[in-house]
Order: structure tokens, then sequence, then C-alpha cells
């Protein structure tokens, strides 16, 4: 049978590095003695008071067609919410709701690119971004940030790489794998960019909420640039809401109103008890969220803390987030025999970061979203490993 040119274009690469993750996770639903370090999915729960929420709107019914773009109190919290992030004036004219982060991204680059286009995102990246890039048909162009500059934007390189089919520059801040947190220098380079090309920009922020070392900055809120720019976000890791899918773009309202069609086409709205779920983690969960944050800055330190002690192997300090990027290439081995051996020898399971693209070669990336008694184990099993080699 035949299939559309779409199939080829969202294969993508990064797919193949879970392969190792999805076998450790069927071992540890087994009872096997494994630990996961290869996934950032928050171990605590969903905020009570946001469950309850949810469970108080499914018994008043509450699970009929909504809005389309979203509920028009969640358009305004989202909207309330990113304003007082990042400074940028917005209203929920310019919000729709979509199911997560990743939905938000694809549907803005559904929007915004097509054939013959060129799309400019600095790599490492996730690992999503490549397929989300092509599905529209434009070129997906990588400008690498060299481990040897601490993963930083390589700002010439991003400024090189434009071409009169570029249509957009495409990143996330805080960075997933790497935890870099783009400062205002940086961010003020490539809106100069996107101006003097008239460009736009994506930026996912879904690690916003999670900075520990750098203020976090959007590049929307810069002048000149709301008017080119769609933010990405969503509750995922922020509050612990990973399955409960519930994302969003913050664009220009004309952007905003051609995604709201697109999301017709695909979503008809998201549930009614998850948007009021959702209405109350952004309203009444502040508390939770620091100390989400607090846990996370706490168990990067013990991860950092305990790998200090490794011989051969190099850890990135993150800024942000609930990753560590670790250089591996002291120890002789490839990634791919690294991350094979050190989970067939200690059960430790870690994600290849070349999945984030070649830039990466010579590093996995080690998630600290698990308890601390996981993050001990885990680094002493590595430490084990490595000075057995």
């Amino acid at each position: 049978m035949r299939y559309s040119p779409l199939v080829e274009r969202i294969s993508g690469e990064g797919s193949k590095a879970w392969r190792l993750h999805f076998k450790a996770t069927q071992a540890a639903l087994a009872g096997e003695d494994v630990i996961v370090m290869s996934v950032g999915d928050p171990d605590f729960q969903t905020p009570r008071r946001v469950v309850d929420r949810a469970i108080e709107a499914l018994n008043d019914g509450d699970t009929h067609y909504t809005s389309v773009d979203g509920r028009l109190d969640l358009r305004t919290a989202i909207a309330s919410d990113h304003q007082a992030r990042s400074g940028q004036r917005v209203g929920p004219e310019n919000v729709v709701t979509l199911a997560g982060a990743q939905c938000a991204i694809y549907s803005a680059m559904q929007c915004i690119a097509g054939p013959g286009d060129e799309i400019i995102v600095p790599e490492p990246a996730y690992v999503t971004y490549e397929a989300t890039v092509q599905a529209p048909g434009p070129k997906f162009v990588t400008v690498p940030q060299p481990a040897t500059g601490g993963f930083r934007p390589d700002l010439e390189g991003i400024r090189a790489a434009v071409t009169e089919n570029t249509r957009a520059i495409f990143f996330a801040t805080p960075n997933n794998p790497t935890g870099i947190v783009m400062n205002r220098g940086e961010l003020e380079a490539i809106a100069e960019i996107a101006i003097a090309h008239d460009l736009w920009v994506i930026s996912d922020e879904v690690y916003a909420a999670l900075t520990f070392d750098a203020p976090h900055i959007s590049i929307a809120s810069l002048p000149g640039m709301a008017e080119r720019t769609v933010t990405a976000s969503s509750l995922s890791k922020s509050h612990a809401m990973t399955g409960w899918r519930v994302g969003w773009v913050v664009a220009p309202a004309e952007m905003a109103r051609h995604v709201a069609k697109l999301a017709l086409c695909m979503l008809y709205g998201l549930p009614g008890f998850i948007q009021e779920a959702a209405v109350e983690a952004l309203t009444n969960c502040t508390d939770d969220v620091e100390e989400g944050r607090d846990i996370y800055r706490r168990r990067r330190d013990l991860a950092l803390a305990q790998l200090a002690e490794v011989q051969r192997i190099k850890c990135l300090i993150p800024e942000a987030g609930m990753f560590l990027m670790v250089d591996i290439s002291g120890t002789g081995l490839s990634t791919d025999e690294f991350c094979t051996q050190l989970y067939e020898k200690t059960g430790v399971s870690v994600l290849n970061a070349t999945a984030f693209g070649p830039t990466a070669d010579g590093h996995v990336r080690l998630s600290f979203a698990v308890s601390d008694d996981m993050i001990a184990e885990g680094c002493k099993r590595i430490k084990g490993f490595v000075s057995g080699l």
C-alpha cells in the first residue's frame, strides 16, 4: 500500500534512542532491579487540589464539547501567568489551548512553514523537533552549539544559517537536554537576526518555571518580537501533569486564530474537566511549583556531588529543568556502548544524548526526576561501572 510523503518526514532519527528506555521501563514494571533515569516524568503527584477540581467537574457533568481554542477562564489564566513570567502584555485572544506543548509546537509549525521553507534549530535539540519541523514540509536546518562552548548558542552560526528560504528560528529555553538558559544578550542577538530578516521565532518554554541559577527571559518580551514570536508551554513539568496533556501557544492574535482553526481539525477542544483542573493549577498552585523547583535543585546538586567523584566523566551544571548532561568521552566507549553496557551491567537506564543531534555525541542525558534515594543509588552504580572499565 502507498502512504503520504508525510510518513517519511515524521520518522526522525531521535526515536531510536528510546529503545533502551522502553526496555528499562518494561523491566521496571516487571519488578526487576532497574533505575530509570532516561525520561523527564516527575515522580511526584499532581497537586491534590488540581485532582480534586477535575473530579468535582466530572461529578458536575463536565463531559461535553468545549470551545475549540479553550475556555475563556483558562485562556485568561494562561495569559496572566505568561505576562507575569515574561513581562509581555497578552490577553486571552493571544492564547490557544492544545494537548501539551508538543501539540502546540506542531500546530505552530503547521501554520508557519511549508515545502521549500527552512527552519533554523540550534542543536542539541529535543528529539521530536526534527519530525515536528519536517511534518509540514520545510527543511530542518541545525546549527551546532559545541560542547566546548558549554552548549551555549553559537550566534554567528545562527546568523550564517539564514537564507532567503528561512522562515523561522526555533529553540527551547531553558533547553532540554542541556539545561542551558539563554541570557538576555543571546536572546537580543537572535531577536536582531529575526527582525533583520523578517523571521518568526518559536520559543519552547516548558521549563521556564524550573530555573535555578539564571533568570528566565522570554524573547517575546523584547522590543519588536511580540508580533513575530510564538511561545509554547504546558503544565507537564511545572505542575507534574505530564499525563493531563495541557499545553498552549501564546502568539499574535492573527496567528492564534490560525492555530485555533487547525485545532478544530485535530482536537475539537480539550476536555472540560481537564481545563477546570488547569485553571486551578495556574491560579492556586504557586507554592507547589516553587516546592517542585526546590526539589529539582536539591536533586541536581545531589547528582552533581555524587558524580564529581567519578573519574573520566564530566558533568555540565544545568541552570534549569530536570536533566544532567554527562560527558562520557573519557571512558573510551562510544555513547551507545556506554548506555548499553551501563544498563546491562547495572540496570541503570540513561539516554544516549546523540538523539538530540550529533553535537551531543559523547554525552548521555541523566534525569533527576526520580527520588533522592534512586539518584544516589543510580550514581553509585554509574561510579562502579566506570571504575570497572
